[in-house]
């Protein structure tokens, strides 16, 4: 067993309660284990054993860098942005699960749609490992703000369809394989 390593809080920090997704802050001084530090997110261990969230731009309060968002193009083709979001998508991760929500199988579509010149309407339907996942906005949110942030992205709409519903057969071989479901 891997031995995880403790980090005090250098400042006050919003959280999100896993998994019910509630806001919550910690406090300077609280002492935190990294449970999981994929994506622009970090899951951690409060001392009184909460798991939460705590998004990338606060990563200086965990004495961390924040992590940049590197696009495979600056092209602004509804092709390069549509690849530009299935990247961006990858490094969306359920904060229990180490593995992005594409690996899961939670994106069923990523459509582009040209609206101007370099211009772009992006609409993702994709689904969440349960119904009332309390992490569903969450996640949602994270992939909204990620394609947002692309080049040639005019308007954003992630919806959330609950059917078909998720199973794990929709993940990929390699999710299954790093979860030991193969």
């Amino acid at each position: 067993m891997t031995e995880r390593e403790a980090f005090v809080l250098t400042r006050d920090v919003d959280v999100i309660t896993i998994p019910d997704g509630v806001p919550g802050k910690l406090k300077e001084g609280e002492t935190v284990v990294i449970h999981q530090s994929l994506g622009n997110n970090y899951t951690v261990v409060t001392e009184y054993g909460h798991m939460v969230r705590i998004d990338g731009k606060d990563a200086d309060a965990l004495g961390k860098e924040a992590h940049a968002l590197h696009t495979l193009m600056s092209d602004t083709s509804p092709e390069a942005v549509e690849k530009n979001c299935w990247e961006v998508m990858k490094t969306v991760y359920d904060p229990e699960i180490p593995v992005n929500i594409v690996d899961l199988g939670l994106v069923y579509s990523c459509e582009v749609t040209p609206v101007g010149e370099h211009l772009n309407d992006v609409q993702i339907r994709m689904t969440l490992t349960a119904p009332g996942c309390g992490m569903g906005p969450v996640i949602q949110g994270d992939v909204e703000r990620g394609i947002r942030a692309l080049p040639g992205v005019d308007q954003v709409t992630v919806e959330i369809v609950l059917d078909p519903p998720w199973s794990r057969e929709m993940m990929s071989e390699v999710a299954q394989l790093q979860l030991g479901l193969y």
